[in-house]
Order: structure tokens, then C-alpha cells, then sequence
């Protein structure tokens, strides 16, 4: 059975980093900061008042009219528009594919928690008439994908895959899988999430997950310091075009990396913290480095899943380390979550686009606030600033409570 090369074609972000995918990647590369007060809420009695906030959000309405939009929860909405960013740029609308062998799998972690908790208010202060009949279509994991599909008519596989942190990345492996298969000819995938509101920040605060920096949100998410003290929040979304590579080259499209290895696994070992060996994470990227045939060698490039925790941090490294061997000494790691936060669900799709353009760009993009740096996390973290490379091939990884894990590698297109 013949196993299809699978293209990427489209990327789209939003995040708080900015609103489009250049204003996103010009400032990662800038190493801005993110991450601010929040403005949205009223965090009086929060034990964090910080995170990734997306500013000055305003969907198109040409994607969800305007009386729609207080209706379906930002998850939705930020998906819609980073995923017409990703469309366009592809250029599938025009390719000739039936709307039948075009499909949706999105990543989201928890769904619509803001519109959970503002129905839930209604319900208890003024009863259950008082519930939106748009709440339950509003919040459901699936309605991005749903909404989308909706859209532009697409009628392929339309789903989402929830699985914490690893959210997104999972839905990018299902949806290569897809391609190879030749099931679909065509994917929009990636992860898309907006749950920063009191109850989550309220529920990860009280495990002792948050960083508490407060007073100084923009230096709060700091991976392989000494001084980190917990992941930082953050929103957004990632959203990935992928093709039949050789389908997308017959009708002329402007192929931006190859998606060659993909793994999963679990670590079996605890519901939130990762195995100390980070035996988990370096069985998926073991697996992804058997799919793509390529050495460990190749790689040039690892996203990190890079959270800025105490235990985290150390497991990833030791696993990099187990995974590469010698190699590792030679490869820059960065985490992109020092600038963006945590998109949790989303946060595999949009490190992903990060992967996909420091393989076109031959650019870096740095962890920022690593000032003294973790003697138990000894690889270079691209520190600081960028660094001008030009890795062929780009490793993410992204890991889940539960203990789920994910590790996607990309390939460097080369006309």
C-alpha cells in the first residue's frame, strides 16, 4: 500500500503575540513578551491576575456575523480566524478537490469554559430559563471544527481530539495519518483554546500549577531557570493546512514543510506530574524518529513542550538527552511558551508553526527569561535571542496531564 507524503500548505496563529501569523512570528523572533495583565476580567481575590491574553480580537464578520458572535465561545471564534489566515494562504478553495475529501480535526483541551461559567452564573442568580439556548452548542469541543466545515462547505472527517496539552498535536499526527492513508486529500488541523477565566485560573492556581509573578507578568514564564515557579496561561490558536504532497504539487502549491514523524505514548506513572525519567516523552519521539527514517542526527530544531515548571522542564531535557545522545549537545531547543504562555489544547498547533518557520526562515526563535540558568537543564535553550540556523528538520513535542504525549516531526521543503 502506497503511503502518501503529506505538505503543508497553509499556517494561521493567533495569539497573544498578535493577531496574524507575521505579527506573531516578528515578535517571537523580536522575543516580546506576550504575557500582561489580564484586561477582560475583574481578577479581584485571584491568586493570578496574568496570562497570554489575546488584544484587540475582532472576528471578520464575513466568517460569523456579528449577532453571532457573543453566542459561540472565543475557542470558536479564534479557530475561525486563524484558520481562514491558514486557508488562504493555501489556496485549497481553488484547488479542485471534492468538498468531500476535505477535513477538519481540531485540538481543544477543555472547550468553552468562559460561556460555562457565565451560563452557570445565569443559572444560579436567576434560575434555569435564564441559560442561553446557544450554550451547549456554544461550548462543545467539536463545534470549531463543526463551524468551519459549516462555512466552506468542506464535508471530509470532522472532529475534535481532546487530550489535554497533547491536544492539538494529536489532531495534527490523526490528520497526517488521514493523508497517508488516502482517505483525505486535504486537512485543516491544529488546536485552537480560550479558557482563561476565574474558575480555571482558580483550579490550576490552587494545585500549585501557576507561576504567582504578578507583579512582573512579562519575566513569569521562564523555562530552565532556577527561579521558574509554574506555566503562565495563555489563548489562541494554531491552525495547519495539510495535503497530498503530491497533489498539492501537481496543482502549483506553495509547499511550506512536509509533516514525515509522528508519535504518541503514555508515561503510566502519575495524573499531572511527568515520569521523572521522561520515559514517555522519549518513547513518542523515538516512535516519530522511526516514521520519518530519517538519523537523530538530522534534526536540528526541537519546540519544546517547555512549560516553565520544576519537574517538567528536568524530565523533557532527560528525555532529549536519551532520545539524541551525543547529539543532543548540538541541538537548540527552544520554548516558545517564555513568550506566548500555555495554550494548553492549542499549544501543539502553534508550536508547530513555529517548527514549520524556523525550518523556512532559517531562524530560532528564542526562550526568553532564562537568566540563570537549571544545572539539571544543560542544552542550549536558545537563550535570550534568536539564533540564524538552517535545520532541516524541526521536532515538537507536547505533553498532557494524564500523562499523554505527543512528538511531530517536520521536514524543510527544498524547491
Amino acid at each position: 500500500m502506497k503511503i502518501n507524503r503529506v505538505a503543508v500548505t497553509g499556517i494561521g496563529a493567533i495569539c497573544g503575540l498578535g493577531n496574524s501569523l507575521n505579527e506573531v512570528w516578528e515578535n517571537a523572533l523580536a522575543g516580546k513578551s506576550g504575557i500582561s495583565t489580564l484586561e477582560r476580567h475583574k481578577t479581584e481575590g485571584w491568586a493570578v491576575n496574568f496570562g497570554g491574553e489575546v488584544k484587540n480580537f475582532k472576528l471578520n464578520p464575513e466568517l460569523m456575523e456579528l449577532k453571532d458572535q457573543d453566542r459561540f465561545d472565543l475557542f470558536n471564534q479564534y479557530a475561525l480566524h486563524a484558520g481562514d489566515e491558514a486557508i488562504k494562504m493555501s489556496g485549497i478553495l481553488d484547488s479542485g478537490y471534492e468538498k468531500s475529501k476535505i477535513g477538519i480535526i481540531f485540538g481543544t483541551g477543555l472547550g468553552g469554559f468562559p460561556h460555562i461559567e457565565m451560563n452557570h452564573q445565569a443559572y444560579l442568580e436567576k434560575g434555569p430559563r435564564r441559560v442561553s439556548p446557544f450554550f451547549i452548542p456554544s461550548v462543545i469541543p467539536n463545534m470549531a471544527p463543526g463551524l468551519m466545515s459549516i462555512h466552506y462547505g468542506f464535508q471530509g472527517i470532522n472532529f475534535s481530539i481532546a487530550s489535554a496539552c497533547a491536544s492539538s498535536a494529536h489532531a495534527l499526527g490523526v490528520a497526517a495519518t488521514e493523508i497517508m492513508m488516502g482517505r483525505q486529500d486535504a486537512m485543516i488541523s491544529g488546536g485552537t483554546e480560550a479558557v482563561i477565566t476565574g474558575y480555571t485560573i482558580a483550579g490550576f492556581s490552587n494545585m500549585k500549577a501557576l507561576s504567582r509573578r504578578n507583579e512582573e507578568p512579562t519575566r513569569a514564564s521562564r523555562p530552565y531557570d532556577v527561579d521558574r515557579d509554574g506555566f503562565v496561561m495563555g489563548e489562541g490558536a494554531g491552525i495547519i493546512v495539510l495535503e497530498n504532497y503530491d497533489k498539492a504539487v501537481a496543482r502549483g502549491a506553495k509547499i511550506l514543510a512536509e509533516i514525515v514523524g509522528f508519535g504518541a505514548s503514555a508515561d503510566a506513572h502519575h495524573i499531572t506530574a511527568p515520569h521523572p525519567e521522561g520515559l514517555g516523552a522519549l518513547i513518542c519521539m523515538n516512535q516519530a524518529l522511526e516514521l520519518s527514517g530519517i538519523r537523530k542526527e538530522d534534526v536540528g530544531y526541537i519546540n519544546a513542550h517547555g512549560t516553565s515548571t520544576p519537574l517538567g522542564d528536568i524530565a523533557e531535557t532527560q528525555a532529549i538527552k536519551k532520545a539524541f545522545g551525543d547529539h543532543a549537545k548540538n541541538l537548540r531547543v527552544s520554548s516558545t511558551k517564555s513568550m506566548t504562555g500555555h495554550l494548553l489544547g492549542a499549544a501543539g498547533g502553534l508550536e508547530s508553526i513555529f517548527c514549520i518557520q524556523a525550518l523556512r526562515t532559517g531562524m530560532l526563535p528564542p526562550t526568553i527569561n532564562l537568566e540563570n540558568q537549571d544545572p539539571q537543564c544543560d542544552l542550549d535553550y536558545v537563550a535570550n535571542k534568536p539564533q540564524k540556523r538552517d535545520p532541516q528538520y524541526a521536532l515538537n513535542n507536547s505533553f498532557g496531564f494524564g500523562g499523554t504525549n505527543s512528538s511531530t516531526i517536520f521536514k524543510k521543503f527544498i524547491s
